[in-house]
């Protein structure tokens, strides 16, 4: 059967260090085949690479970022000038296996839509991981965008690559009235996921970012009105971590929008046993600082350019 060449063709590869022609005389098959049998074997999840951080100068970036936020910084090196396109596809990449290597049996993995787990999505390989479930953190129904297809295409991708049982939270991401808000967190239908959240045992999440080369999904899908983005504004708001603002300082209880918002707040987050957070892109940094600062995070996944960029902010600013 193919699935068993691939299998045999990568431990002779990953495991016995033998070379393509030692493989393809042992296989009875052509070079070419046993290369697109190694690729198979890593596509399929048969082969997991990981590659251990080294603390030489190199690491220097994560070192200090894990010392001052006190987390695990994960940063991913890109070439010089590369676009904030190709660095979140790299940081995508990286994000995914490093997923894959977390995923537990019994996991609830906990997904909060946006730009950047969308990208993180694309690179998932299948891993089937016994008796575990994936959740939506935040609503994403608006009057304006499509919003439940969209955040319910991306559970559905998360929970097909980890054999899991979805379940999608079926609420706007903002509501109009806070009252409303505290009449739906009453349901028990809002109640079920609301439960699910709170065991959650790993939660994914980007941070989003008024402006950006690659633009934050709430900002540019219709989610905000005028009147909503000048009052974000005047509230001195950076970003967003699971649609919930917040300032630079990490401030974000007296943010009016944030009673109405349907995501884990930064004090529910830290609720949670492990948080990942995951950015790309200069633009974010203000954002990112903000998040840091409110400790919604245990892990960053993040590319070297923005990570720099990071400690720059970091050093000028008044806070330390």
């Amino acid at each position: 059967m193919r699935e068993d060449d691939a299998y045999r063709a990568a431990t002779m590869y990953y495991l016995q260090d033998q070379t393509m022609e030692v493989i393809a005389k042992t296989l009875g098959v052509s070079r070419s085949t046993v290369s697109r049998l190694i690729k198979s074997a890593r596509e399929e999840g048969v082969v997991r690479i990981s590659v251990r951080q080294p603390s030489g100068s190199g690491t220097d970036v994560g070192h200090r970022l894990s010392a001052t936020f006190g987390i695990k910084t994960h940063v991913v090196p890109v070439r010089e000038h590369a676009t904030e396109v190709y660095r979140l596809e790299q940081v995508a990449m990286v994000a995914a296996r490093l997923l894959t290597e977390w995923a537990t049996p019994q996991m609830v993995l906990g997904i909060a839509w946006g730009t950047t787990v969308t990208a993180i999505a694309r690179h998932l390989t299948p891993t089937p991981v016994r008796g575990s479930s994936v959740v939506q953190l935040n609503g994403a129904a608006s009057t304006a965008a499509g919003g439940v297809t969209y955040a319910g295409d991306l559970i559905a991708s998360f929970a097909r690559a980890f054999d899991s049982t979805p379940y999608l939270f079926p609420v706007p991401a903002f509501f109009d009235f806070a009252e409303t808000k505290a009449a739906m967190w009453r349901e028990r239908s809002v109640r079920r996921v609301l439960d699910v959240q709170r065991h959650v045992d790993l939660a994914l999440f980007g941070v989003g970012a008024v402006a950006a080369d690659v633009p934050s999904h709430v900002y540019n899908a219709g989610y905000l009105d005028d009147a909503e983005m000048a009052r974000l504004t005047a509230d001195r708001v950076v970003g967003d971590v699971c649609t919930v603002f917040l300032r630079e300082d990490g401030s974000y209880r007296d943010i009016a929008i944030n009673a109405r918002a349907t995501g884990p707040s930064p004090g529910d987050l830290r609720q949670l046993a492990r948080r990942v957070c995951v950015a790309v892109g200069e633009a974010k940094v203000p954002a990112l600082l903000g998040a840091l600062r409110a400790r919604v995070a245990t892990d960053l996944i993040i590319d070297e350019t923005t990570a720099r960029s990071l400690l720059d902010r970091l050093r000028g600013s008044v806070r330390p």
